[in-house]
């Protein structure tokens, strides 16, 4: 709560990797989107749990249409020049650089 992060969730079992992109993109933004090549994946812990965390290029088909879902309570599109003002969630800075897509 109260950090900027990008759209994510889980794959449903029989989900391939593309569907599961699309699909999360869709529930959390209002988009419909494309998903594209894989850029990196991260590990994470949590409450005992690690988590593989794979991240995707999209395409969009009409940025107009985007509207927060119910787990969010604003949506942005952000400049690479805007990111570094943000409060992003814990580790998506250093994602970021590591993938060198933005320069922060």
């Amino acid at each position: 709560m109260g950090l900027w992060s990008i759209p994510g969730g889980h794959v449903e079992p029989g989900e391939s990797w593309q569907d599961a992109v699309e699909r999360e993109v869709k529930e959390e933004t209002a988009l419909e989107a494309t998903c594209g090549a894989f850029i990196g994946w991260v590990e994470r812990e949590s409450g005992g749990h690690r988590y593989l965390i794979a991240d995707f290029e999209i395409d969009v088909v009409d940025p107009n249409t985007a509207k927060p879902g119910d787990d969010a309570s604003d949506l942005i599109f952000a400049e690479r020049s805007d990111l570094e003002q943000l409060n992003m969630s814990p580790g998506l800075r250093d994602f970021l650089r590591q993938h060198e897509l933005v320069e922060l």
